[in-house]
């Protein structure tokens, strides 16, 4: 039973009041406060009475044959679900759902297209890229999980200016993905020398356009080399990719051309001073010091604006569904300018998900500085720790669950900050076994599973009215909202909530083992037979939620 639901219908018909008593529904902070909890703040300037009052009334009319009690504290109203009701309805759905439970299938029948990671095929990627990738993988995850039909796309920005400078600097040669960043590094600081160099690069975009075969060539060499790298490095990861979209296509098949055909028509194309074509976008009062966005150079050779109006049109008509893009924040005016371009041409944009940058103790990083930490440097850095740290424990540690933990470290540092916040980089924290880790859940995973191991055979049933301890009643309450803590991080694409979920619950999980003995020949049999469906219905969910994340759940730590 979904107790949330069914509080706010019954709020709404015994109260009378026209209200979406659902969005107002809270669970409290601490379970003697209630299982769930209505704030009357918002009623009281409709009502034209005080938050208390309206508290009064409402809980003295409330009843049902699942419901203990509702009480009125100050201006809320808190709700106490019987316990023999919640705790069998909450355990049952998890042991009979396993893996599945917390999913509400909304997505059924529906196509979800997420555009995640995109960047430059320069280099190998560092940490701050991926933090695109990570998000996006655990949005893909979490669609997946409510029913939609995933189809996860890369946009390879094989035509740009960096891309054309590794040419420039690889001449003849074809050279190795390892060598890649040490090679844009370089032409970098060349053409900070000799600034005459630049117009190498500009040449060869423009042969690119035109279609010469050997520079096209040449282009698509080095690109393939490095999203094969790349593409390898977010595998590791479990990150993976159904179509990898280049943008050099969108030359040679005419699509970004028939673009610009179709916004010529919309009467908002112009030539501005420079000889450059530039859309008009005056109408939807961007923030830009002069509205027009540039779609092509002087010798109207295309920018990658154009490229990117021709894809995303596609884009849209492949999603049957959701339409998703991860991009960094730098990119929100971009996107807002794609966005009205998309509104012109009559078709509905992608929505976007934005996130800050991962920063370093020292400051930002960057590609082209070379002032970087790369993602497969440090994913061996986090791997060495984790062998490290288990062979404290165990005396020995093997790869596989070194590699679990190492990633498990590196993914939730990362996804438990909210979008739009900076993660900044620590080794420390980042890889600390202790404290608000993915270790520290991982860890209570494997505790969980240790209980059920030296148990045997588990119980089919039990008498849950039995666990009659606080903590035993907050951890129920905690499994019984990870439906809710899935929804809410689905459908805001919010990695950041469930990390967070999965952290209290792991919390409440070490809470209940420090109080509950579960083995003990001193624990009468039928409440043992309780406490380890809880345990095991605790492992089902963490072990789920961590998978939404992409982090896997050793057994054994």
């Amino acid at each position: 039973m979904d107790y949330k639901e069914e509080i706010a219908k019954l709020a709404k018909k015994t109260s009378g009041l026209n209200i979406d008593f659902l969005q107002m529904i809270e669970i409290p902070p601490d379970s003697s406060m209630g299982d769930y909890a209505i704030p009357c703040f918002p009623l009281a300037k409709q009502l034209k009475k005080a938050p208390q009052q309206i508290a009064d009334d409402i809980a003295a009319k409330l009843k049902a044959i699942w419901l203990d009690k509702a009480e009125a504290k100050g201006p809320y109203i808190n709700l106490f679900i019987k316990k023999s009701c919640l705790f069998e309805d909450v355990i049952s759905e998890i042991q009979n759902k396993k893996d599945k439970y917390g999913s509400s299938q909304e997505g059924k029948g529906k196509k979800a297209l997420i555009e995640h990671t995109s960047i430059n095929p320069n280099a190998s990627p560092h940490v701050g890229r991926a933090r695109n990738a990570l998000i996006g993988d655990a949005i893909v995850r979490l669609m997946r999980f409510q029913g939609y039909k995933t189809d996860v796309h890369y946009f390879v920005n094989d035509v740009g200016k960096q891309i054309a400078m590794l040419v420039l600097g690889a001449g003849t040669k074809k050279p190795a993905f390892d060598s890649l960043l040490k090679l844009y590094v370089d032409i970098n600081n060349k053409i900070k020398a000799k600034p005459e160099l630049e117009k190498d690069v500009f040449e060869l975009l423009n042969k690119l356009e035109n279609g010469d075969k050997s520079v096209r060539k040449r282009f698509r060499a080095i690109v393939e080399t490095c999203i094969k790298g790349q593409a390898k490095i977010f595998a590791e990861l479990g990150i993976k990719y159904d179509s990898f979209d280049y943008e050099s296509d969108y030359l040679w098949n005419n699509k970004a051309k028939q673009s610009l055909e179709l916004l010529n028509k919309t009467g908002k194309l112009s030539e501005d001073e420079e000889g450059r074509l530039v859309l008009n976008q005056e109408e939807y009062n961007l923030p830009l010091k002069a509205p027009f966005l540039v779609l092509t150079r002087a010798d109207k050779t295309s920018l990658y604006p154009l490229r990117d109006i021709a894809y995303t049109m596609d884009k849209a008509k492949l999603a049957k569904g959701a339409n998703v893009i991860v991009l960094g924040e730098d990119q929100k005016l971009y996107f807002q300018q794609l966005a009205a371009a998309m509104d012109l041409l009559g078709f509905k944009a992608p929505v976007p998900v934005h996130y800050s940058f991962v920063l370093l103790s020292d400051g930002r990083m960057s590609t082209r500085q070379g002032s970087v930490i790369l993602l497969e440097d440090f994913m061996q850095e986090a791997v060495e720790k984790a062998k490290h740290e288990i062979k404290k424990r165990h005396g020995k540690a093997d790869e596989k669950t070194a590699k679990d933990i190492a990633y498990g470290a590196v993914k939730y540092a990362v996804l438990k900050v909210s979008n739009e916040k900076n993660v900044t980089f620590d080794w420390d924290s980042a890889l600390s076994f202790e404290g608000e880790t993915g270790p520290y859940i991982q860890y209570t995973y494997a505790r969980a599973r240790s209980i059920l191991r030296k148990a045997g055979k588990a119980p089919v049933k039990a008498d849950y009215c039995l666990l009659m301890d606080e903590s035993e009643k907050k951890l129920v309450s905690l499994l019984g909202a990870f439906p809710e803590a899935v929804n809410a991080s689905a459908s805001h694409f919010r990695p950041s909530t469930l990390a967070k979920y999965l952290l209290d619950l792991s919390q409440a999980f070490n809470e209940f083992y420090h109080s509950c003995q579960c083995l003990s020949e001193n624990v009468e049999p039928k409440l043992r037979d309780a406490r380890l469906l809880l345990v095991s219905s605790a492992s089902i969910v963490i072990k789920t939620g961590l998978f939404l994340l992409g982090i896997n759940a050793p057994e054994r730590m």
